[in-house]
């Protein structure tokens, strides 16, 4: 019922920043909490971010801690992924997600998936 629209991927230096846009479309996506997942060329899409419906709660994973900010904006139906100090091994295709599990770690709990933006980190 939600559908969902990554933007802002692309190439960039190691330890340079880039932001990432979700764009929901419909009205279901309030009651949803939001997440970002990636995944690395031959693994597994890991969880990278999630932060609850109302912006009062966030986790995020060891290796994006510090570096990483996940944010939402529920009056446009936007949610965002603020990458900074990026390293090589963040290169990944990114997916944005919403579900009805606050924080959920597990990709098989969230519901509604974008369809990926790269984001390419250089040497």
């Amino acid at each position: 019922q939600v559908q969902l629209v990554e933007s802002g991927g692309g190439l960039v230096q190691a330890g340079g920043s880039l932001k990432l846009s979700c764009a929901a479309s419909g009205s279901t996506f309030s009651p949803y909490h939001s997440g970002w997942f990636r995944q690395a060329p031959g693994k597994e899409r890991e969880f990278v971010a999630a932060i609850n419906r109302m912006s009062t709660d966030s986790g995020y994973a060891d290796a994006v801690k510090g570096r990483f900010t996940i944010s939402r904006e529920n009056a446009k139906n936007m949610m965002y992924l603020e990458m900074n100090n990026l390293k090589p091994e963040d290169t990944a295709v990114y997916y944005c997600a919403t579900g009805a599990a606050a924080l959920c770690r597990s990709r098989v709990l969230w519901d509604y998936w974008g369809q990926g933006a790269l984001v390419t980190v250089s040497s």
